[in-house]
């Protein structure tokens, strides 16, 4: 060899031996310093390694690991209280890495330990939270970690508030491997504490991290149980361990669906007891659930979802159907107790809110709309009911389409159908004000009395005939019944046509054999109804009966009064006039009072009424009509029946002017 090339490896081999002799010699504490510097730099945020650093570099899976690590709080966090101080204490940490599956991408873990991690997680109602590096504000991304094969977390402790959520959950987290058998075992991570003070627990096991691979699925099951809230899933990750690609098969149950909110940061409605299982995918912010099928309640529910969480808003979009409806369940989506008796389902607390309003006597319900949340995510779904089970009412479906955007909550259409007739319309609800506005247009078109009124004589209905209404209202107020008593409109009822029977009389609570029985009668038997109008004028929250009347072949009976919907009590008056030649005229009014649940039926027999003769009635309770019965319906002053009635009235010398309203001012 020449004594160049041999001077030149003598230099090289002397080069290797002091590289070699340094790094058994270095001290990597000196490097505590720097690394912590570029951490801070990098994460915009103190990070500091206070105990020592100890570097294994002679191996292919080389490992370091470091004592009392900590990284600060950002400077935008609370100087006092607990979430003061530091955002992260680690006692020791350690990580161990395979060079050779470097050289191909790919990252492989032999070891991640933490011992001891104390950490503290803060999102303000603005949305900066401390665990985003930076300003706060990048959009939060799923958790991907390298594929790890062994993994210890010991005496974990976490703090993490969510006060965009309202979250607070305190508690443990530890993790490791656990033998279940000779030659076999399973990961295992485990957490309790508590959610929004109610226990929490949560349990994944998945299969021995030994052999994970970052090119093929991690097998796990999760069992996760907040408060009442139980969720099971069985599945896979696609690519371990990237959280953001995961696949399982999903049963959720629970008391109310609200209450996932803390879990899942979806708005869902109240609801009664459910369970729901379904086909749970995640690709990034996409999560898809589908094949969904369970119960609410006493109703069934199946469909497809699916959900982005990668926008400012979350935003849901679905298709959900029920073959058979339990009507009772559907007041839940509005904060009304669900029915309570045997065979119903209900939870502890829906029980209590039913024996309460049943105390006193209240139909419309004071749960209080949550708006922040209402306003925290978008939606758009669509619902099918094929059947209902509905005991007082004559439906048979219902269907609704729901569209949440940007704090503005619009059901349209939303349909009801009955045996006989529809009730569809629109409904809105704008929570974006610091009180929320309600607003709502419904109508009820070919329905018919019988169908809601069924008393009947000798097998008979005691009162047949079409019937249509429309309410038209406008409220404000964060809850059903705020709103209600607070609103302003118009609420009308029509009956154009039909047969008033003897049995009216038990209707009304009035005696049979005598009194009004006997003029709304042509022969004890059956009468026609030529038309009947209830117009009500709704202001603050107090609807005032301007119109009441109805026109049979023997009788003009005609009403008024008051239902308050702030106080729910009704204080009806009506009485009649003959259109026969009776021996005596005195006629006996009617009265209904009380709450609007239970209201009593009773007569003012203090005093009779003096009879002003038909054409008086007419003149001065059915001018208006032409006006009041296309506000119903289009068309409906053409009824035969009602034309007829508005005819009689221009006759009598009432100032009837069919022409002045259009079908256009009658669809505002």
């Amino acid at each position: 060899m020449p004594p160049g090339a041999r001077g030149g490896l003598i230099a090289a081999l002397l080069l290797t031996a002091a590289v070699v002799a340094f790094l058994v010699i270095f001290d990597w504490n000196w490097l505590r310093g720097p690394i912590g510097r570029i951490a801070s730099a990098q994460l915009h945020r103190r990070v500091e390694l206070r105990g020592d650093l100890r570097v294994h570099p002679w191996s292919l899976s080389p490992k370091a690991e470091a004592q009392d690590v900590r990284i600060g709080q950002p400077d935008w966090a609370p100087k006092t209280g607990p979430n003061a101080g530091d955002m992260a204490r680690v006692g020791r940490v350690a990580v161990q890495v395979k060079i050779l599956p470097l050289l191909k991408g790919d990252v492989i873990l032999p070891l991640l330990a933490v011992d001891r991690p104390d950490v503290r997680l803060l999102r303000e109602a603005s949305g900066r939270a401390n665990w985003v590096f930076g300003d706060g504000k990048a959009r939060i991304r799923p958790l991907k970690l390298p594929a790890i094969q062994h993994f210890i977390i010991k005496d974990g402790q976490l703090r993490a508030e969510d006060q965009q959520r309202k979250i607070l959950f305190v508690g443990r987290v530890s993790s490791n491997e656990e033998a279940i058998g000779p030659g076999r075992g399973r990961f295992l991570l485990e957490g309790d504490g508590s959610l929004n003070g109610a226990a929490f627990t949560a349990r994944v096991t998945g299969g021995p991290l030994l052999n994970v691979s970052p090119n093929r699925p991690y097998p796990f099951d999760a069992d996760v149980r907040a408060g009442s809230t139980h969720v099971l899933a069985k599945g896979s990750v696609t690519k371990p361990f990237d959280l953001g690609r995961f696949q399982t098969q999903l049963t959720v149950s629970g008391q109310d669906l609200n209450r996932l909110y803390a879990l899942t940061g979806l708005t869902l409605p109240n609801t009664p007891p459910y369970r729901i299982s379904g086909a749970l995918t995640r690709n990034g912010g996409r999560f898809d659930f589908k094949k969904i099928a369970g119960r609410v309640g006493d109703s069934d529910v199946s469909g497809d979802l699916f959900v982005l969480t990668d926008r400012d808003r979350p935003y849901l979009e679905g298709a959900l159907r029920s073959r058979r409806l339990d009507f009772d369940d559907l007041g839940s989506l509005v904060g009304a107790a669900p029915a309570v008796g045997r065979g119903e389902t209900a939870s502890a607390g829906q029980k209590i809110e039913a024996s309460q309003r049943a105390a006193t006597r209240r139909l419309l319900p004071d749960a209080t709309l949550q708006t922040e949340r209402v306003r925290a995510m978008d939606a758009k779904v669509t619902y099918r009911a094929e059947a209902v089970n509905a005991p007082h009412l004559p439906l048979r479906k219902v269907s609704l389409d729901l569209v949440l955007d940007h704090g503005v909550l619009t059901l349209d259409p939303i349909a009801f159908t009955f045996s006989r007739g529809d009730l569809a319309g629109k409904v809105r609800l704008d929570a974006r004000p610091a009180t929320p506005r309600t607003e709502l247009d419904l109508r009820l078109t070919n329905a018919k009395l019988e169908d809601f009124i069924p008393l009947k004589t000798d097998g008979k209905p005691a009162i047949e005939g079409g019937v249509m209404a429309r309410a038209k209202l406008t409220g404000t107020g964060n809850s059903i019944h705020r709103a209600a008593a607070s609103a302003q409109g118009a609420v009308t009822l029509v009956s154009p046509r039909g047969e008033v029977r003897q049995a009216f009389a038990e209707l009304l609570g009035v005696n049979a054999s005598k009194g009004l029985i006997l003029l709304l009668t042509k022969n004890n038997k059956e009468t026609s109804l030529r038309c009947a109008v209830a117009n009500f004028d709704v202001r603050d929250g107090v609807m005032r009966a301007d119109r009441i009347v109805a026109d049979t072949g023997v009788v003009l009976a005609k009403g008024s009064g008051t239902i308050d919907l702030g106080t729910e009590r009704v204080d009806l008056r009506i009485e009649g006039d003959s259109k026969k030649p009776r021996l005596v005229r005195l006629f006996i009014p009617i009265t209904i009072k009380g709450p609007l649940l239970a209201p009593k039926i009773g007569l003012e027999t203090g005093k009779a009424v003096a009879q002003g003769g038909i054409a008086v009635a007419l003149s001065t309770l059915l001018s208006p009509l032409a006006v009041i019965l296309p506000f119903v319906t289009p068309g409906l002053e053409k009824d035969a029946d009602c034309a007829s009635l508005v005819a009689e009235a221009r006759g009598q010398g009432a100032p009837v002017k069919t022409s002045q309203t259009t079908p256009a001012k009658a669809s505002r």
